[in-house]
């Protein structure tokens, strides 16, 4: 074999898997992980899981290129300013949720000094500012600017890049307000130009580019600028790259059509979701803060270690569990989330954290399903009807240390959950990506998006039907 081989690199908080593909095909060379040198230099544990790999690769491949994206250090927060929680703040939270983005905090409304100051106090990377469709009132949007500004003089923590994707008509004049604070501004179009429209593309790529530029270097993950110069997305902004290329294909090859991503991992529980767009649902029926066609949940209580136990609350909220199985997972739970480096040392612990994952799997795909409540006793918005998804890939290591047959398992059990009403996949094939490929082939999606599907058919192909034409 000979030709240009690309290895790509994810830098999570517990671990950093690389993969060696190669640029032509998209053929798998390679796979290594080492742990993530969080406490030193990130870059240590990189270079070692890439040199691993590299040592392995067949005679004539020359690496070109190291391309990494990072969920290190927390990833990319976000805190959203929205006009009124039903409408705008739904709006640019989904939007910032689909940039890769964990979202700490949501003000919305009437605010005040307290607001901006637990908006502070939650210490995001980015805020991302939004507020009235456009050539609409700007009263709100321009009294939020005002208080943001003062609050930023105040409070450092608040000065941080600010992503306005609001009223066009005010956006000149929110820009200035908040650049004569000295704040970072990057203005970009609508997140909702009107009701029922959900524009969130220009306001991804804006998050994405405040975390290259800003982030990256702020987390002093790595000495020098090296790092930084490497990381291309956020770990979630590049698995949905993947998820999208694979759904949609490229040019002459066609993609898989609809298909959901179920990431188990420590801390949360992540469900992608890319569907064809209904058009009756972009029409007259729209929901008002409009429909995502291409999302991402993020599941803050629901993670197999850090936040094992939110996992046996929900689970029973949800009448997953009875009595007695919360009773049964309530202490492993709690030893898990006091040690997340803990592994399993029995067969019982094992099957213990296969049960996790599971119940993780379900809740997360009703709540992605049946949408969200903006406040308790509101009906649920932005649900998904995932009835005519084909393909459900499962990721995290809780499914890839299971073992084949189990987290296929688990994955099937979860998938085919009834019981909450709500409209999951009707007859889906499911595969676990135990090999890391998703944000790989998220990483060459753009520069070499024929490689990237060759790289997910040569995964995945063999499940729920034939991919390409």
């Amino acid at each position: 074999m000979t030709g240009e081989v690309i290895v790509c690199g994810d830098v999570g908080s517990t671990y950093t898997k690389v993969a060696a593909v190669e640029a032509g095909t998209g053929a798998l060379l390679g796979t290594a992980a080492h742990a993530t040198t969080i406490g030193t230099d990130v870059l240590e544990g990189l270079y070692a899981a890439r040199d691993a790999v590299v040592a392995g690769l067949p005679g004539g491949a020359v690496v070109t290129e190291l391309r990494v994206c990072s969920s290190a250090g927390g990833g990319l927060t976000c805190a959203v300013v929205g006009n009124e929680p039903l409408v705008t703040a739904t709006a640019a939270h989904r939007a910032a949720l689909s940039a890769g983005a964990r979202i700490v905090h949501v003000a919305a409304g009437t605010l005040g000094a307290g607001d901006f100051a637990a908006l502070g106090a939650a210490v995001p990377d980015t805020v991302l500012f939004a507020g009235g469709t456009d050539g609409g009132d700007a009263s709100v949007l321009l009294e939020h600017a005002r208080q943001y500004a003062e609050a930023a003089g105040r409070d450092e923590r608040l000065r941080v890049p600010v992503v306005l994707a609001a009223n066009a008509r005010a956006a000149g004049e929110v820009e200035a307000i908040l650049a004569t604070a000295g704040l970072p501004v990057a203005v970009v179009g609508n997140v909702l130009p009107r009701i029922g429209m959900l524009r969130p593309q220009e306001a991804r790529a804006a998050l994405r580019e405040a975390f290259l530029r800003h982030v990256i270097a702020g987390k002093h993950l790595s000495a020098g600028e090296e790092f930084t110069r490497l990381v291309r997305a956020a770990t979630p902004d590049a698995v949905l790259a993947g998820v999208e290329l694979f759904a949609d294909g490229h040019g002459e090859i066609a993609g898989r059509g609809d298909l959901l991503l179920v990431d188990v991992g420590g801390a949360t529980t992540d469900v992608y979701s890319v569907l064809t767009p209904d058009a009756e649902l972009e029409g007259p029926r729209a929901e008002v803060a409009g429909s995502q066609w291409r999302s991402r949940t993020v599941e803050g209580d629901l993670g197999v270690r850090w936040n094992a136990p939110g996992v046996v609350e929900a689970a029973a909220a949800e009448k997953l569990l009875d009595a007695e199985g919360v009773s049964r997972l309530e202490g492993p739970a709690a030893t898990r989330a006091a040690t997340p480096g803990f592994l399993p040392d029995s067969r019982t612990e094992a099957r213990v954290d296969v049960e996790l994952a599971s119940l993780a799997m379900k809740v997360a795909l009703r709540r992605h399903a049946r949408g969200e409540r903006l406040d308790a006793q509101g009906p649920f918005r932005g649900g998904k009807d995932l009835r005519g998804v084909g393909l459900v890939i499962g990721s995290g290591g809780a499914l890839r240390y299971a073992g084949a047959g189990a987290a296929l398992e688990v994955l099937g059990e979860a998938v085919a959950d009834r019981s909450g009403g709500w409209p999951l996949p009707e007859s889906a094939g499911v595969v676990v990506d135990s090999r890391y490929v998703l944000a790989a082939a998220g990483l060459l999606a753009q520069s070499h998006p024929v490689a990237a599907l060759g790289l997910l058919r040569g995964q995945f192909q063999a499940v729920g039907g034939p991919f390409f034409g």
